[in-house]
Order: C-alpha cells, then sequence, then structure tokens
C-alpha cells in the first residue's frame, strides 16, 4: 500500500493509515462504508481468525458501487463517524 506524505506546519512529514477493502454500502451521499478484513492470531489456540472493522470514507463524485475493491485514507473528522476518504477505486464489481 502507498503511504502518502503531507506536510503540518512544522513541516513534519504526516503519515497517514491507508486501508484497502470492499465496498458494502453507498446509499448515503457522498459517503461509503468499506469493510476491511484482517486475519488475527488466536492467543490460545494460535489459530489465524478473520477480523472484519467497518469505515465510514467521504466519496465527493459517487463514484464507488457496492462490492468495488477501493483504497482508503485516513483524515480529519469529516462528520460524526467519517475519519476516511477515498483515494482510489482498485477494481471494480463484476
Amino acid at each position: 500500500m502507498s503511504e502518502a506524505k503531507t506536510t503540518t506546519a512544522t513541516t513534519k512529514p504526516v503519515r497517514r493509515k491507508t486501508f484497502v477493502g470492499v465496498v458494502k454500502s453507498n446509499k448515503m451521499n457522498q459517503t461509503i462504508v468499506v469493510s476491511v478484513e484482517r486475519m488475527v492470531k488466536h492467543s490460545e489456540y494460535g489459530k489465524y481468525i478473520k477480523r472484519t472493522t467497518t469505515l465510514y470514507a467521504h466519496d465527493a463524485e459517487n463514484t464507488c458501487n457496492i462490492g468495488d475493491k477501493v483504497l482508503v485514507m485516513s483524515t480529519r473528522p469529516l462528520s460524526k463517524l467519517k475519519r476516511w476518504r477515498l483515494v482510489e477505486v482498485i477494481e471494480r464489481a463484476k
């Protein structure tokens, strides 16, 4: 994944978190719901378990559809739940 760099008032580079996920909903205006999956190792048994995180991301042009694979990046709070923005659509749903 690519790490984007921006500068602050002190000119230090800011590393933003990026995740690749699948769009689960696009019903809201300029907002998409992205589901990000990760594998976590069970502490006692050692088996890997799939964990899902739901993110609300800003989609300024309303370009995403359900099932699209997207790259999202952290940003300042845009609303009560939105803390991410759409960077690019990696793969369109078939």
